[in-house]
C-alpha cells in the first residue's frame, strides 16, 4: 500500500508541475537548448515560438522553402515580438547543414550594406538579415520606422550573441581570382542548385551540371566597366564525377565545340570551360578567348 501510496503522489505532483514546465519550455528552444530573448526595446516575445524542419517547411514558407531546402535546410524557429501600439517584430531562425550552407542562403539575396552583426549581414528596408556559424537569421517588422529599426537591430544582436559556435564561409570562395589578379570581382553567390543558379546566370532548365546537396559551386560576376562577365567554379565529390559534369554540359551547351573547351557564342562572346582534378570552371560573356583563358589558368594555379 505504501509503495501505491507513493506513487500515486508522484504522478500527482507531476502532474500539477506540467503547465509550468511547459510554460519554461515556451521561451526555449528545444531542438538546439537556446534560450530566446524575451524582450527588446519594450517589445517582448508572445506565444509558443513556431518550429519547423525539412519536412514541415513548405506549410510556413509555401515554395519559398526550396531556398532553404537547397542549403540543407534542418530546422526553423519563428519568433513573433509585440509591443503596445507599435507594429509587431518577426524573427526566423534557420539552422542550416553547416556554416557554408548558411553563408550560402546568406549571400544568395545580399543587397544592402553590412550591419555588423554576425559574420556577415545587411540591414535594409526594414529587414536584417545574417548569418553565424551554421545559422541564418532575418529580423522583419510589419511595418518599418526609426523606432521599430533600432528594436529589430537590437533583437539581432541578441540572437547572434546566443550562438557560441562560428563557421568559415565556403572554401571554394577562396579560390576566385581577385584584386591582386587583375580581375576584380563585384558580386559572388554560393549556390548548391542548378535552379538557384539560374536565377543569377541562366544556364539550362536541366541539371546539366549534375548539381546536388554534395556539389560545392561559386558564381562571380566580373565587371570591369566595359564588359561584363562569369565565372563559376564547381567542387565535386571526385574527380570521376567532375569528368562527367563537363561531359554532360559540353553535350548540352556547347555542341558546336568540336571537342574543344571553348566556343564563341551568338552574343560574340567566348564561354570556355576547363577541368583541374575535382573541379570544373566555366567562363560565360568573355568578351575575348586570350582573357577567358588566362582567367582559367589563374583560378587553377590558386587551387593548386
Amino acid at each position: 500500500m505504501r509503495k501505491v501510496t507513493r506513487m500515486f503522489i508522484f504522478i500527482i505532483i507531476s502532474i500539477l508541475f506540467l503547465p509550468a514546465v511547459a510554460l519554461c519550455n515556451e521561451r526555449t528552444n528545444m531542438h538546439n537548448t537556446f534560450v530566446w530573448p524575451s524582450d527588446v526595446e519594450g517589445w517582448k516575445l508572445t506565444g509558443i515560438p513556431g518550429n519547423y524542419d525539412s519536412r514541415t517547411a513548405f506549410k510556413y514558407m509555401n515554395g519559398a522553402a526550396e531556398l532553404y531546402l537547397a542549403y540543407n535546410l534542418k530546422h526553423i524557429d519563428v519568433l513573433r515580438y509585440e509591443k503596445h501600439g507599435k507594429p509587431a517584430i518577426s524573427a526566423e531562425f534557420f539552422e542550416m547543414g553547416s556554416p557554408a550552407d548558411a553563408y550560402g542562403v546568406f549571400s544568395f539575396e545580399q543587397q544592402d550594406s553590412d550591419a555588423g552583426i554576425g559574420q556577415g549581414s545587411e540591414f535594409g528596408g526594414g529587414m536584417l538579415r545574417f548569418w553565424k556559424g551554421r545559422f541564418f537569421v532575418a529580423v522583419y517588422g510589419e511595418e518599418s520606422g526609426p523606432d521599430i529599426d533600432k528594436a529589430i537591430l537590437a533583437l539581432g544582436h541578441k540572437l547572434a550573441s546566443i550562438v557560441k559556435d562560428t563557421g568559415n564561409p565556403p572554401e571554394i570562395l577562396a579560390c576566385l581570382p581577385d584584386k591582386g589578379s587583375g580581375f576584380f570581382v563585384k558580386k559572388v553567390w554560393f549556390v548548391r542548385s542548378h535552379i538557384l543558379l539560374n536565377q543569377r546566370f541562366f544556364i539550362s532548365h536541366q541539371n546539366i551540371l549534375n548539381m546536388s546537396t554534395e556539389v560545392e559551386s561559386a558564381l562571380a560576376r566580373y565587371d570591369t566597366g566595359k564588359d561584363k562577365f562569369y565565372l563559376l567554379l564547381l567542387r565535386y565529390p571526385s574527380p570521376g564525377k567532375a569528368i562527367e559534369a563537363l561531359a554532360s554540359f559540353k553535350k548540352a551547351y556547347m555542341p558546336d565545340s568540336e571537342g574543344q573547351h571553348s566556343v564563341k557564342t551568338e552574343n560574340g562572346k567566348w564561354t570556355k570551360a576547363g577541368l583541374y582534378k575535382e573541379f570544373v570552371m566555366i567562363i560565360f560573356d568573355m568578351p575575348d578567348e586570350p582573357l577567358a583563358e588566362r582567367l582559367i589558368k589563374e583560378t587553377f594555379g590558386i587551387i593548386k
